[in-house]
């Protein structure tokens, strides 16, 4: 079983950007506790602050299913579906 890396390009409707911003915080303490995440930060553009990308390591792609059906992950989704704009999410393995 292998790494998981996750690259999550979260963009908000520009009106929406601060409650969205809200929303992805409640998400941190309680994923960072979940069994198999090795590393979940979040990060805000310095130029459009309605551009959020999350960096994830997970143990493994099962890992990473269970995180997405998690209480406070659905909360999240049912919360933002329509103040996001863009999202991109790129699950990679680490090559080197």
């Amino acid at each position: 079983m292998s790494q998981l890396t996750v690259v999550a390009k979260i963009v908000a409707k520009a009106e929406s950007a601060g409650s969205v911003k809200g929303e992805l915080l409640k998400l941190i303490a309680p994923t960072r506790k979940e069994e198999g995440c090795i590393k979940y930060t979040l990060h805000q553009d310095n130029e459009n602050p309605a551009v959020f990308m999350f960096y994830e390591t997970w143990e493994s792609a099962a890992c990473l299913a269970k995180h997405v059906a998690t209480p406070h992950y659905t909360s999240y989704i049912n919360a933002v579906g329509s103040m996001i704009e863009e999202k991109v999410v790129h699950k990679m393995t680490r090559i080197e």
